[in-house]
């Protein structure tokens, strides 16, 4: 189970490099699936040969190869179901203490307003109301000490603050966040509808 998780993190990591096909959700998905099969069908018939011997020839791989691609299909399908919801930060109740994140803002920048986390390769850069500057971390460890700001993650490499963004319109089929700052933060369109029914649009 751990290493299906890793070769499947492994493979839609890979696609994120290439700049369109995160726009292309359904290739994504299809694409994902077949690579994931076709792996998924050499390791098992690798291990068909070492257990059962060289009879299993390699028009036995191709019989494989079906099974397989149904069960990394169910795979897939479970892995977008739960990707479809952005990960969310809250707002702290009155009088709690501020999110823990807030402490890694440079000197410069501490007492700012944090309006959105945009990651960029192994930094994140931290876009506020008195400039952007660069810390080293992981946005997904970011967002965990981003709780007790209210926000979301609006695309795999962007958090935002919900009280950051000044419009919200689309171009060219993208939805764009437009922030008080005058960055620009993308949305996924796999998480539009998410965001859309908790008022952001």
């Amino acid at each position: 189970m751990l290493a299906g998780t890793l070769v499947a993190r492994v493979i839609y990591w890979a696609m994120d490099r290439v700049p369109w096909i995160d726009e292309r959700p359904q290739a994504q998905l299809v694409a994902g699936t077949l690579v994931m099969a076709a792996i998924y069908t050499v390791i098992v018939w690798a291990v068909s040969i070492q257990v059962m011997g060289a009879a299993q020839g390699l028009p036995r791989m191709i019989d494989y190869f079906v099974p397989v691609l149904m069960v990394s299909a169910v795979m897939t399908a479970l892995n977008v179901m739960a990707a479809r919801q952005p990960l969310e930060t809250h707002a702290g109740a009155p009088g709690s203490a501020p999110a823990r994140f807030l402490e890694r803002l440079p000197p410069r920048l501490r007492g700012a307003a944090l309006h959105a986390v945009q990651a960029e390769d192994h930094y994140l850069r931290l876009h506020t109301d008195r400039g952007s500057d660069l810390i080293l971390m992981r946005l997904a460890d970011a967002v965990a000490e981003l709780e007790g700001l209210e926000g979301a993650q609006t695309h795999r490499s962007w958090w935002v603050a919900k009280d950051a963004v000044q419009t919200a319109r689309r171009a060219d089929g993208r939805a764009i966040l437009t922030l008080k700052s005058g960055v620009e933060a993308p949305v996924s369109r796999s998480y539009v509808k998410a965001l859309k029914a908790e008022g952001w649009f």
